[in-house]
């Protein structure tokens, strides 16, 4: 018997929870074997949506290996706004003008790190459902302000992996996608060395695409805790750090002008503070 949707919600909204505390957990770690008695740990605040929903922002703020990480989850509902709605409908999703019913959940997480070799990072996954539709999304990209070759080769073939053992086309096809959707266009770059990006995805058949979803998210750490590690011991200068200070200027530009995600949450009402989590706690700018 087919699951019905509401359950299936139910097993990717747990499954989201699972892999932010999965992450967390292997975050913190991190941060008591290198920072000892000084280890930064996550400050956990429910975070609440007035048209229905919410979820936890988790951040550490001044850690000894993070100096600023959010992983956030939340599952949302309700009904969405004009602007939504005509969103929606230039996706292609009909019926929104006479069922504007929504529910949404995921994760959220950008790392921005204390050492200016240690890149920062972006991961999330989701799942949108209407009554006329439903899709995943998600990704993982990789930001450095001093790129290593090795490092950007790790982080990839990591990913690849997870997207070969479900599609072999998929590597390449949402490697594209990151390119084009991680690119600032006022600056004429792209904000790190990409990853990759999908949304829309809905082939049919929910469990396969959920499938790769969780692969994706279960792939982060992996993909991302080497290349850390690797960094960690790095001596820097006054020099990486303004270079560190002036790429994240460049990540902040993007997700207030261009992140999709920025604008759904603030459009539809959610909690601002954990919109924006994805902020640098420090930039620069000239």
């Amino acid at each position: 018997m087919t699951e019905d949707f509401e359950t299936r919600k139910t097993r990717a909204a747990d499954w989201f929870r699972s892999l932010r505390d999965e992450i967390v957990t292997a975050f913190e770690a991190l941060e008591t074997r290198f920072g000892g008695d000084a280890a930064g740990r996550f400050e956990v605040t429910p975070t609440t949506r007035d048209s229905g929903g919410g979820g936890l922002m988790s951040v550490m703020r001044g850690g000894t290996v993070f100096e600023k990480v959010g992983v956030n989850i939340s599952t949302v509902h309700g009904s969405l706004g004009a602007r939504a709605q005509k969103a929606m409908a230039a996706r292609g999703v009909p019926g929104m003008a006479e069922d504007p019913r929504f529910w949404a959940s995921g994760i959220s997480l950008v790392a921005h790190m204390q050492n200016p070799h240690t890149p920062a990072v972006h991961m999330n996954t989701r799942m949108f459902w209407t009554p006329h539709a439903w899709w995943f999304g998600g990704g993982a990209d990789l930001n450095p302000c001093i790129e290593y070759a090795e490092d950007t080769a790790h982080f990839h073939a990591a990913l690849q992996a997870a997207c070969d053992a479900h599609d072999a086309g998929y590597y390449p096809r949402f490697r594209a996608w990151a390119d084009e959707y991680f690119f600032i266009p006022h600056r004429g770059r792209a904000r790190g060395v990409g990853g990759i990006f999908y949304d829309d995805l809905n082939t049919g058949d929910w469990e396969a695409d959920f499938a790769f979803t969780r692969a994706v998210g279960a792939t982060f750490l992996p993909a991302f805790l080497p290349v850390t590690e690797r960094r960690l011991g790095t001596p820097s200068s006054a020099d990486d750090r303004e270079t560190q200070l002036r790429h994240r200027g460049l990540y902040a530009e993007y997700n207030l002008v261009y992140d999709r995600g920025t604008k759904f949450g603030l459009e539809t009402g959610h909690n601002a503070d954990a919109v924006l989590m994805s902020l640098p706690p420090v930039a620069k700018w000239y």
